[in-house]
């Protein structure tokens, strides 16, 4: 008799972290755009157990607190426009967070193209400012690195750079 209260009892109190932890994921994700990787890791923090876990991601995809196209969307935008990043690095950044090929590219394919195709030269000229190179090749490479290393694609990086005056 006291072996099933002690299990009833052990039954409620996790009953009540699984409420505790959901109202809480909710609250978060209210607030502010999550994938399912982010909510994860935090439960992970709250010290809530995977099969636990993956019941509080259902709920909150199906009470649509997390939308991975959603949360995608809104990271592009952001990092293009705050961060001034490129299509490469914000790809990249997706993945890590394993969202899906798919919704990274459409989410990609909200940038539009001209705007985006602006932005980079733009970048690059502004870049070109503060740098010191020895002749227009030690520039261009420069240049180059710098356009990589905010993740621009190379062939745009490589057009926009031919088109600097010799």
């Amino acid at each position: 008799m006291e072996m099933t209260e002690s299990l009833k009892v052990e039954e409620m109190a996790e009953n009540e972290s699984f409420k505790t932890a959901l109202a809480k994921s909710m609250a978060i994700c209210s607030r502010r755009e999550f994938c399912r990787d982010d909510i994860r890791n935090k439960l992970k923090l709250w010290d809530v157990d995977e099969n636990d876990s993956g019941k509080i991601i259902d709920v909150l995809e199906k009470e649509n607190f997390l939308n991975e196209s959603r949360y995608a969307t809104a990271f592009v935008r952001d990092k293009f426009k705050y961060n001034k990043w490129g299509k490469v690095k914000i790809a990249i950044h997706l993945k890590a967070k394993n969202i899906p090929s798919e919704i990274i590219k459409s989410a990609l394919d909200s940038i539009d193209n001209e705007i985006y195709i602006k932005f980079i030269k733009e970048n690059i000229a502004l870049h070109k400012k503060s740098v010191k190179a020895k002749n227009q090749y030690d520039l261009k490479a420069k240049l180059m690195r710098y356009g990589l290393s905010k993740g621009f694609e190379n062939n745009i990086l490589y057009d926009i750079l031919n088109d600097i005056e010799d």
